[in-house]
């Protein structure tokens, strides 16, 4: 770099940040190129090449050590280390993703301080290059052989990285997009034939495909099998006939994600923040830091289809008939993201005495998330989700408040899991208990229906404000 910047009159500054995603390992180096305000088209041109030539000089080399260090750990295995930590080295390995965001800014010498650009983020946006790496750049600009890398450092724009992150949203559509986007650009350069032109372009390609409903389908299937759920989930059939057959109700769906994945996160910021203040208020059960952020990577890891279920359950709660409304129930919903995350709804009754109320259900779901984990048939779970959720109407606005427990499961074979179960039985009498669904469970009495109309999917709307929960809720 710096035969650029002397050749260029330019300065840079690199930032490298490591992501840990349920995933995977991202890993994410930010660098800004800051050129003179004068600097013509073809200065510019040469500049961003010569830039990204350094860049995967100094990258190549960086791989090369890591090696080194992989086959160091590797030979310390080895020599005592167990198979487990070799066999985690691997999968680490594997599972990352590099990339390179490439900014480029232009300054005045009026702006220069101790030989560093001093700009305000107002003056950074103001003189920012907008600039894209298309297919067509790496094809004849830029000729980079990613047939043999194991780890091809992916390039984009400031621009473009911003707009794709704004756009997917969750961690595991990006880890995803970032697998495709390297598909794509890997076959446009064997069969020079470019298969995509912008960015922009190849993210909406990625979410309108029926591939971005694989995993979700995969996991629907191990419901169904582990006795979990009955059928198939209509809605995410809906969806996926939607995409593949390109009909128009697929952008009304896409909508409907991309609000879900909004209101998720307000929901889960709100949440893991309410939790916080009443541990720290309770000095007995006080928590770390470290486990709220545990907490808050549990319900954040959700991808579009799996957080557009569970705002879906919300959003049909004010259309309940007024007797479920007033006895209370629950919903049990699967994640379909990670297989072995159970939510269970549990929506409080409007009688203050029944035995679902907020004040009979709210000291108890520790108790109620670890009877759960001991009764569903599924031996891969890991966390049980409990959401307590009460709907306040004031005046002509309605507030959620949602009360949470988050439960880690040991790990137990499907065979322990079905002994335990027994034994319970047993215990009971005999007396079974109801089969666990993502449907509503009827409570006190009461019918609910089990039925659902890919045609009458709700509108999911942003129209409910969720403010913090009052200290007297």
């Amino acid at each position: 770099m710096q035969a650029v910047t002397r050749q260029y009159n330019a300065y840079y500054d690199a930032r490298q940040s490591c992501y840990q995603l349920p995933l995977g390992r991202l890993q994410r180096l930010d660098l800004t190129l800051y050129l003179p305000r004068h600097s013509s088209a073809k200065t510019i041109k040469s500049a961003r090449t010569a830039t990204l030539k350094a860049v995967l000089a100094w990258y190549k080399t960086s791989c090369v050590a890591d090696s080194k260090d992989n086959q160091h750990k590797h030979d310390r295995s080895d020599n005592g280390q167990s198979d487990n930590q070799s066999d985690n080295q691997n999968h680490d390995k594997k599972s990352r993703r590099d990339v390179l965001v490439f900014d480029i800014v232009f300054f005045d010498e009026t702006e220069m301080s101790a030989d560093i650009p001093t700009l305000s983020p107002q003056q950074r946006l103001a003189n920012r290059l907008t600039h894209h790496f298309d297919t067509a750049y790496f094809m004849e600009d830029l000729v980079i052989d990613m047939s043999g890398e194991p780890r091809p450092l992916q390039i984009f724009s400031h621009v473009d990285w911003q707009k794709l992150s704004s756009t997917l949203q969750t961690p595991c559509e990006l880890w995803r997009f970032l697998r495709y986007y390297l598909q794509q650009l890997q076959q446009s350069l064997s069969d020079q034939h470019a298969h995509f032109e912008r960015v922009a372009d190849l993210v909406t390609q990625f979410l309108y495909s029926p591939s971005v409903f694989t995993h979700a389908i995969t996991i629907d299937n191990a419901l169904i099998k582990a006795g979990v759920q009955d059928a198939p989930n209509a809605a995410l059939i809906a969806m996926t006939l939607a995409h593949k057959n390109q009909s128009t109700t697929a952008q009304m769906y896409q909508q409907h994600m991309a609000q879900a994945a909004t209101l998720w996160s307000q929901l889960s910021g709100q949440m893991i923040a309410m939790c916080r203040d009443e541990r720290l208020s309770n000095s007995a059960q006080m928590s770390s830091e470290v486990d709220f952020l545990y907490w808050q990577q549990q319900l954040l890891d959700e991808s579009l289809f799996s957080r557009h279920e569970l705002v879906r359950t919300l959003y049909r709660h004010p259309k309940q008939p007024d007797s479920l409304k007033s006895a209370g129930y629950v919903v049990h919903q699967h994640s379909y993201e990670s297989l072995g995350r159970h939510y269970v709804l549990i929506f409080y009754g409007q009688n203050q005495e029944g035995q679902h109320s907020k004040q009979a259900i709210q000291p108890n779901l520790a108790k109620i998330a670890q009877d759960v984990a001991t009764r569903l048939p599924i031996a891969a779970l890991h966390h049980v989700i409990i959401l307590g959720v009460e709907f306040i109407n004031e005046g002509q606005e309605t507030f959620i408040d949602i009360d949470l427990w988050i439960q880690p499961v040991a790990t137990m074979t499907q065979r322990e899991r079905q002994l335990t179960k027994q034994i319970q039985q047993l215990q009971q009498q005999k007396v079974p208990k109801p089969k666990l669904s993502k449907y509503k469970v009827p409570v006190a009495g009461t019918s609910a229906d089990n039925g659902h109309s890919a045609e009458a999917l709700p509108q999911v709307r942003l129209n409910l404000t969720i403010p913090a929960r009052k200290s007297n809720k």
